[in-house]
């Protein structure tokens, strides 16, 4: 759970995972949100990818970012229970995946 922590800590991971719940991107659309170079986004998506929060998938040249959310969702539920927060896994509907 630190990994996740960790990758939850910082606002420019936080942003990423906002814009990876509309759907995929690749790396470059991601970048283009963010006023840093392309080395630093590189090390926020490294930080995403150790904590199973992002799945990276190449496509030709292009890496494309998926969000793992049944990830998030099992990190929170696991912070929630440290503080003796009982929470219930939101259902999906049959066939659908994160």
């Amino acid at each position: 759970m630190s990994t996740v922590l960790k990758a939850l800590s910082d606002p420019t991971r936080r942003e990423v995972l906002e814009l990876l719940k509309r759907g995929p991107m690749s790396a470059g659309e991601l970048s283009e949100h963010f006023a840093v170079s392309k080395p630093t986004m590189s090390a926020h998506f490294a930080v995403l990818k150790e904590a199973d929060l992002v799945h990276a998938e190449k496509s030709g040249r292009r890496v494309i970012y998926h969000l793992k959310l049944s990830v998030l969702e099992e990190a929170l539920l696991a912070l929630a229970g440290q503080f003796g927060i009982s929470l219930s896994a939101p259902t999906r509907p049959k066939g659908e995946t994160s």
